[in-house]
């Protein structure tokens, strides 16, 4: 599994409000093991956190770069890690 952390850029809460449909119509198409936003201090959306059941990093990272959050130019910085799911 590949976890996705994704960092929106300051001031893109309207980004991510316009394209949450798309994004949320990417995932229910993708293997989801486990998905949702960060919340800033203000409680508004800040970012996203992606668990997915890939065979590979090469797969993780297509599935990032088309994500549509991404291709609209929502995230600062995008963060691929392994993931071992231990409880759970």
């Amino acid at each position: 599994m590949y976890a996705i952390i994704c960092t929106d850029k300051p001031g893109a809460l309207d980004i991510r409000k316009a394209n949450r449909e798309k994004h949320l119509a990417y995932l229910e198409a993708s293997p989801v093991f486990a998905a949702g936003p960060f919340l800033d201090q203000n409680g508004d959306m800040s970012g996203s956190l992606v668990v997915l059941d890939l065979d590979s990093r090469a797969e993780a990272e297509d599935w990032a770069a088309n994500d549509p959050y991404a291709k609209a130019g929502l995230f600062a910085k995008v963060r691929i890690e392994q993931f071992k799911k231990v409880i759970g």
